[in-house]
């Protein structure tokens, strides 16, 4: 059975929630990719803001029980066969903030103060992690440990030495609430206005509806399902033995598994091949040598200890580059994707062909990145009214 057969049994939420996904990835793939050429910072949490603004103005429109978290795994999945070398985070941090909407507004209601709640973790979301990529590419003791001497002796300097540390964590957290928020005010205010406001057809047109086209990888990379096995083992197993291995067996480590993954996979390649990795390392082990000490910080400009910690560091940052990328590349495997959408998610694998089959015409339609960041509510508006045009589309598909 073809996806124009599967799609017909497809239930209204699904429908809906194929053009709410779909939308969320163009703006994933618009706005992620400006800002990816731009290299600006905070880039996730402004995605996590745009998202939490789609989610809280789209459920005004249509307020059905499970579309955001649906949305959320059709956006996440559109994601994992972007040709971005980095997919997990990003498909992780769309679906966690599905799922935290969708959880607020099932138990706690459509209401201001329920989508505050939910969108202030939502954007927060973002914040977290970043900070759980940090500890698992680098460790947690020793980050750590750098931190706090570095913010002991930043503090030192300004005379702030009675400002407690974690008031500073309550700030940055603060911050973040406040942009949450902000999002769902305007995402509730948007959603309430587009719902009422006159439309008129842009005259959009689905393409040939192809079954598996979007899964096909177009290349001539032979996947295996026993390294697939392997790396989601070797991820944990190869982070708990940089804990209990000696420096020099470590190394050896990477040395092996970074020769065999360089030479099978060219996204770690590619990956190791950017200055912006090693500037960052660079800069780690700087800051290890200055302030990743265990002792009372003295004069010494730098010392052995902390050099040596942030060589590890960097170490296990290497592998985990390489692990996850490589995991990325077989993740890709078009027999995991047959399996997963064909045999056991099928009202998935239909909702998601629809989504990829109108994702072209959907990204053309969206403004501009600038005109986007600068005009946020009209933008988003636009994106509703015509959610109500591919819906229709959907629907005559179904038909």
């Amino acid at each position: 059975m073809n996806l124009s057969e599967e799609h017909k049994s497809l239930k209204p939420v699904w429908l809906k929630a194929a053009v709410l996904g779909g939308l969320w990835a163009s703006i994933e793939i618009i706005i992620g990719s400006f800002f990816h050429n731009l290299r600006l910072p905070f880039a996730g949490t402004i995605l996590a803001a745009n998202a939490t603004v789609l989610m809280v103005a789209f459920y005004q429109m249509w307020p059905e029980k499970g579309l955001i978290w649906r949305a959320g795994l059709i956006a996440a999945l559109m994601k994992s066969v972007s040709p971005s070398a980095i997919i997990l985070g990003p498909m992780i941090g769309i679906l966690s903030e599905a799922l935290i909407m969708e959880f607020f507004i099932r138990f706690f209601g459509n209401n201001l103060v329920s989508l505050s709640i939910a969108g202030s973790l939502s954007v927060s979301s973002a914040l977290f992690q970043k900070v759980g990529n940090l500890l698992i590419i680098y460790g947690y003791n020793k980050p750590v440990l750098i931190a706090k001497n570095f913010y002991q002796y930043l503090s030192g300097q300004v005379n702030l030495d009675r400002l407690d540390p974690w008031m500073v964590v309550y700030i940055i957290v603060g911050v973040y609430v406040v942009i949450g928020f902000a999002a769902v005010f305007l995402g509730y205010k948007i959603g309430r206005k587009s719902s009422k406001r006159n439309y008129k057809s842009q005259g959009f047109t689905l393409g040939e509806i192809n079954s598996n086209g979007y899964l096909t990888v177009n290349s001539e990379f032979r996947f295996s399902i026993a390294l697939f096995i392997l790396h989601i083992l070797l991820i944990p197993g190869g982070l708990f033995l940089f804990s209990i291995l000696q420096p020099v067996y470590t190394v050896l480590l990477v040395v092996v598994y970074g020769v065999f993954a360089i030479i099978r996979y060219q996204r770690s390649l590619k990956r190791l091949k950017k200055p912006a990795l090693w500037i960052q390392l660079l800069l780690l082990t700087l800051f290890a040598s200055l302030f990743a000490k265990t002792d009372e910080l003295n004069n010494a400009l730098f010392n052995a200890e902390g050099l040596l910690i942030g060589l590890e560091m960097c170490l296990r940052a290497v592998f985990v580059v390489l692990a996850f990328s490589s995991f990325g590349v077989e993740l890709r495997n078009p027999v995991i994707k047959d399996y997963l959408f064909r045999k056991g998610f099928d009202k998935i694998y239909s909702a998601l062909g629809l989504s990829f089959t109108a994702l072209p015409v959907m990204i053309e339609a969206m403004p501009k990145p600038k005109y986007f960041l600068w005009h946020p509510a009209e933008s988003f508006s636009n994106m509703m009214l015509h959610a109500r045009e591919w819906l229709g589309i959907f629907e005559k598909e179904k038909g």
